[in-house]
């Protein structure tokens, strides 16, 4: 390989990188955090598997969570749920497979005192064979973790839309 050959395949790449820069590309699950969020206030149900979580996403973010303020975003986590509905059966009548809808009510306190409410939800296509049951409730439980950390990519993606100025 030529030094003009190297020297092309390097420019090429310098070139597709600062595109991909110029462009706003992040990876899946890396936020900027605008300065509001620098601390935050966390309203949610005793033993809330998804306020857990949250906490972690915060943590690893550098959020400190404190007490309610007024001039902080107050996040309230309302009681999360976990729904089925049946999309198909089977010639004998068996549910053969299910859609499972997760969703967390959030209402966010802004610090310049906006309130918005959305539900964070979550869908899932679930395949059930009772000959496998053992496996099946480990293969849901997968699922639904899955789902959780699905919910709160987007509760994060929320707050940054919301407190970025």
């Amino acid at each position: 390989m030529s030094a003009f050959q190297r020297g092309l395949k390097v420019f090429s790449v310098v070139i597709t990188l600062l595109a991909l820069a110029a462009c706003g590309f992040q990876l899946r699950g890396s936020y900027q955090i605008p300065a509001q969020l620098a601390q935050v206030s966390l309203e949610a149900p005793a033993r809330s598997e998804i306020a857990s979580r949250l906490r972690d996403e915060f943590d690893r973010y550098d959020i400190q969570v404190v007490a309610r303020g007024q001039d902080i975003t107050h996040i309230e986590l309302l009681e999360d749920s976990l729904d089925r509905r049946v999309l198909s059966l089977l010639i004998s009548g068996q549910v053969a497979e299910y859609e499972l809808i997760y969703t967390v009510p959030v209402r966010v306190h802004t610090a310049n005192g906006d309130i918005q409410l959305q539900d964070i939800q979550v869908l899932r296509d679930y395949q059930e064979d009772p000959n496998f049951a053992l496996a099946k409730t480990r293969e849901l439980e997968l699922l639904v973790n899955e789902m959780r950390s699905d919910a709160v990519h987007r509760i994060m993606l929320l707050l940054t839309q919301l407190t970025w100025e």
